[in-house]
């Protein structure tokens, strides 16, 4: 083989390879963009589609914590209490509004994947001394979470609530949850936000269980109106 024909040889594989790796990202940002255009998309349509269902998945409190607590028996907290919320928020449909929150005329309700992460639950996570850990999580967290669900199989939107700090304060405490919207085939987050409300009344279930009422009056009141104007206004 000639020299000049060594040197052409060289030339092609240099030049190729940067050519190749362009290709390569085209094709992964041609697809990030066909997927938010896909979540935009789904979005618009929710806000927009009174009759699309709803299929609620339950409280995940796997990323919880119990801040300043020190009597409260965590392992009672997995085995009871987190079971009878999720259990609540279903049996309490006028109590719990997820319906008028969300402006649906139906929504089904499919707690299972959820109530298996919860039963996993390291007993002995669960209590802190730290007040940081109110705050504690980040998107990734909450990505995470929602991948870590038995949902195959399942499609439609999927609504979640992430628990994220519960900290006790006598008869008037506080809690930290984030509100998720899930494409449930593709185990994808559409939206998801951070609330804080008081936590009140007689018995645990019930003064844990009420920041979760109180966050879908929220919604109901001010922040579906909101996420209607962002997410579902005509593009």
């Amino acid at each position: 083989m000639r020299n000049e024909d060594l040197y052409y040889k060289s030339v092609k594989i240099i030049v190729m390879k940067p050519v190749s790796k362009l290709s390569w990202l085209f094709i992964v940002m041609l697809f990030c963009g066909f997927s938010k255009t896909a979540a935009s998309q789904t979005l618009n349509e929710f806000f927009n589609n009174s009759e699309m269902k709803l299929i609620y998945l339950g409280v995940d409190f796997t990323k919880a914590r119990l801040i300043n607590d020190p009597d409260a028996n965590s392992f009672d907290y997995r085995n009871k209490l987190y079971p009878s919320i999720n259990s609540l928020v279903i049996n309490e449909p006028k109590n719990f509004d997820i319906a008028g929150a969300f402006h649906k005329s139906f929504v089904g309700s499919d707690i299972g994947a959820v109530r298996e992460r919860n039963e996993k639950i390291n007993a002995e996570e669960i209590s802190s001394t730290n007040t940081e850990d109110f705050y504690r999580l980040k998107e990734a967290d909450i990505n995470a979470v929602v991948k870590g669900l038995n949902i195959s199989g399942k499609t439609g939107i999927g609504l979640l609530f992430v628990m994220e700090g519960m900290k006790r304060q006598g008869k008037a405490g506080d809690a930290s949850m984030y509100v998720v919207l899930i494409d449930m085939k593709v185990k994808k987050v559409l939206m998801s936000e951070r609330f804080e409300n008081k936590a009140k009344g007689f018995g645990s279930r019930n003064y844990w269980a009420s920041p979760i009422k109180a966050t879908l009056e929220d919604i109901k009141k001010k922040k579906y109106k909101e996420w209607k104007a962002t997410y579902g206004a005509s593009s």
